[in-house]
């Protein structure tokens, strides 16, 4: 049973889904704010498969808590966030949540999400990619047994999600990969309409790895196709990049 820790001060939107979700294979633990929370993902670090964490907390926000845990733990984070508010949304990526849910949702929507960062952080028989090996392009070079991603020998720190986006592109380096594919593959999910998701990820990824390597742009985006990694032995034309 996959263990998720809620923090939301929402009390009865807690207590359905610890009913909802229970039966979907779901242990639910909830806090209802942001220093209790972040004190039981902290002492508790390792117990906890997901992390839901609403933005609107009393005292300490979402984004306080997003902040403090990532520097101490990489549990993946789904954040809730209001409909409309689509700054938040992308804050909370660009800090290093996993994913984003508007409220209010169907309890079912949180599961598959849920699953689907499941599948990609911690069930070893459901990764996409099962075999390990270490995929090297250009100066980067992945493991994808140990999860480590090094740049001329030297560790990268990246979220779940930029490490499911880079492994991907790199295993496709040289040939465009859609955003659909991206957030299919990798998020679980269908792409909806002003979905910024898969930009705002690979914006974070572009940054932690150098923009450049050597004289190529290293991600680059396709003009209404999608994004391509730099290939250094089958550089792409210019004029079909942006």
């Amino acid at each position: 049973m996959s263990r998720i820790l809620i923090i939301d001060d929402d009390f009865e939107l807690c207590e359905l889904l610890a009913e909802y979700v229970k039966p979907e294979g779901f242990e639910i633990t909830s806090v209802h704010d942001g220093e209790q929370g972040l004190d039981k993902a902290l002492t508790q670090k390792g117990l906890y498969d997901l992390i839901v964490l609403d933005i609107m907390l009393p005292g300490m926000n979402g984004f306080e808590v997003l902040q403090k845990l990532r520097s101490q733990v990489d549990t993946p984070v789904l954040m809730l966030t209001a409909r409309d508010e689509e700054v938040d949304r992308i804050v909370g990526l660009e800090m290093g949540a996993d994913d984003y849910l508007p409220k209010p949702f169907n309890p079912r929507e949180l599961i598959a999400r849920a699953r689907a960062i499941l599948r990609r952080t911690g069930d070893r028989h459901d990764r996409i990619f099962s075999v390990p090996e270490v995929i090297s392009v250009g100066d980067i070079e992945m493991d994808t047994g140990s999860r480590i991603v090094r740049r001329e020998g030297q560790k990268i720190e990246l979220t779940s999600v930029e490490f499911g986006f880079l492994e991907l592109l790199l295993r496709a380096a040289g040939h465009v990969v859609s955003r659909e594919q991206l957030a299919e593959s990798v998020l679980g999910r269908s792409l909806t309409a002003f979905d910024r998701s898969v930009d705002v990820h690979l914006s974070s990824l572009r940054k932690k790895l150098g923009h450049r390597f050597g004289e190529l742009e290293r991600i680059k985006t396709v003009r209404g196709a999608g994004y391509v990694y730099v290939n250094p032995s089958r550089p792409q034309k210019g004029s079909e990049l942006q």
